[in-house]
Formats: structure tokens, C-alpha cells, sequence
């Protein structure tokens, strides 16, 4: 196991910008999140992608007017993306026949793509290059699909064992959500994220962590193309930084911390960025 990431490991990711970089040299996320159902989980994700530092957010999901109201420097047209992020705020069996044609294009295209929640049961057999970010019953879900047994065990042991069982029978980096996220991916690689706090248990806050893994990917595929090896530390680096971002907001409430809202952990996200840079 790579053991626990820490703050030199999200240093060693992230990416500062230069005199000499553009919004499309940034890194460019294209975001299909939400449902009519659900419009607030695409307006979480893209409020996390841009506090997390990117070029461009590119929108072209179900809650268009939400997004535009809360970040109008977001684009609403399709275009050149350099990774996407799909299936926050979607219910698989409310998506509607258009809905899954188009997040099928996207899995079978060539940009990275971080899928949650409503797009993970597309996920098996998906061409692009893939991070899932399962919760404990949306990955057995995932397993039963990929011919897996259901996990043995509910220890960190057992759970590190299973994300690395379904990352190699994806072909893909998964992230297992939890207090100790873990993250594995094809070849076996695995690391446990432990930043974090209890407060960050409260709706929404994975919609939150959707967009800063896929504002860190977008920026890395910039550089060049990215497979599931690539994937899984920034991955880990957008868990560590989520939960950071959660623990300042929880102290900000009060000696011993208080509760938070999941756009309280995005408004934090700046500054927990700020300092993992200035302590690399």
C-alpha cells in the first residue's frame, strides 16, 4: 500500500499557473452533473472545479440557469474539453434515454472522466480513462456489475483489499468514499486519505469533491494524456484537499469546530489550495 497521502503529495500535483498559461493551457473540465431531480448537485461540482483552479468550466447539463446564477463565468456551449465529470445529482433509473447516450459518448471518448453516483452503472467496459468515486453501497453496486463478490468486511484492511479488486476489474482508478477514503487503482497501487472531519458527513459534500477531482484531472490532461495510474493521485489529492477544505470550514464556526455546509468546504477550497502550494 502507498500509505496515508499527505500534504507533500498533493504538493507534488497540483499545478501552479504561470505568466505563460491561458484558459485552455489551465485545463479545460466539461461538467454533465444534476437532473431536475437533483439541480443542486451540478452547481456544487462547478463551484468546487473553479475555487479549485482551472482554466474553464464547460457546463452542459440539466441545470444550466442554476449554474449561471451562481458562477456566469461558467460556459454553457459544447466545446473542447481536456476531461469531464459525470453522474452527480443523476438517478440511473430517472436518466432518461438522451441523457444515457450522451454520458455513453463520453465514456467512450478519449479524455479522462471522473464518474459519481448516477453514471457509475455505465461505467463497466468504458473506453476513456476512468476514476470512479463510489460511496460503500454505490461500490458494491459496481462490483455485482463487474462479476465481483460483494466486499468481506467493513474494516480499512477489507476495504483497501476491495477498491483494489474492482480497480483492476474496471481498468480504471477507483476512490471509495469513507472517513478513511481509499484509492486504488489497476496495477495494485492503493493510498488512504485520512484529512478530513465528521462535520463533512452532511449532503452534498460529494458533489463538492466531484469538482475538485475533476478540476485537478482537467489541469493535469493539459500537459498530456492521462491513464488510470495518472488518475489515482489526483484522485487522492482532491480527497485530501476536500476534507482540509471541510476541517477549516468546521474551525471557522468555533473552537472544537461546528457544522458546515457543502458550500462552505467549495469557499474554503482557495485557501486550502494556497497553502498545500506554499508548503510544497
Amino acid at each position: 500500500m502507498g500509505g496515508s497521502w499527505s500534504s507533500s503529495d498533493v504538493a507534488g500535483v497540483l499545478r501552479r499557473p504561470t505568466a505563460s498559461d491561458d484558459k485552455y493551457s489551465r485545463g479545460v473540465l466539461g461538467i454533465r452533473t444534476g437532473s431536475e431531480q437533483y439541480p443542486g448537485a451540478a452547481v456544487l461540482g462547478v463551484e468546487a472545479a473553479w475555487r479549485t483552479g482551472i482554466g474553464m468550466v464547460r457546463y452542459v447539463g440539466a441545470a444550466r440557469d442554476l449554474v449561471l446564477q451562481r458562477r456566469p463565468e461558467t460556459v454553457t456551449q459544447d466545446g473542447r474539453v481536456q476531461a469531464w465529470l459525470i453522474g452527480s445529482g443523476m438517478d440511473a433509473s430517472a436518466r432518461r434515454d438522451d441523457e444515457t447516450r450522451a454520458l455513453r459518448a463520453i465514456l467512450a471518448g478519449e479524455a479522462a472522466v471522473v464518474a459519481d453516483a448516477g453514471a457509475l452503472d455505465l461505467v463497466p467496459g468504458a473506453a476513456a480513462p476512468l476514476v470512479v468515486t463510489p460511496h460503500a453501497s454505490e461500490h458494491a453496486k459496481l462490483r455485482v456489475a463487474l462479476g465481483l463478490d460483494e466486499p468481506v468486511g467493513d474494516g480499512l484492511e477489507a476495504r483497501v483489499a476491495a477498491t483494489a479488486e474492482t480497480a483492476a476489474a474496471l481498468g480504471g482508478a477507483v476512490l471509495l468514499k469513507g472517513s478513511h477514503t481509499v484509492v486504488a487503482t489497476p496495477s495494485g497501487w492503493t493510498t488512504v486519505v485520512e484529512a478530513g472531519t465528521p462535520w463533512l458527513a452532511t449532503a452534498g459534500t460529494g458533489d463538492v469533491l466531484g469538482g475538485v477531482i475533476g478540476a485537478l484531472v482537467a489541469a493535469a490532461a493539459a500537459d498530456g494524456a492521462l491513464g488510470a495510474e495518472r488518475l489515482a493521485p489526483l484522485a487522492a489529492s482532491g480527497a485530501w484537499l476536500h476534507g482540509r477544505a471541510a476541517a477549516f470550514a468546521a474551525s471557522a464556526a468555533g473552537a472544537g469546530g461546528g457544522p458546515i455546509t457543502a458550500l462552505d468546504v467549495a469557499d474554503a477550497l482557495p485557501r486550502v489550495v494556497a497553502e498545500a502550494l506554499a508548503a510544497g
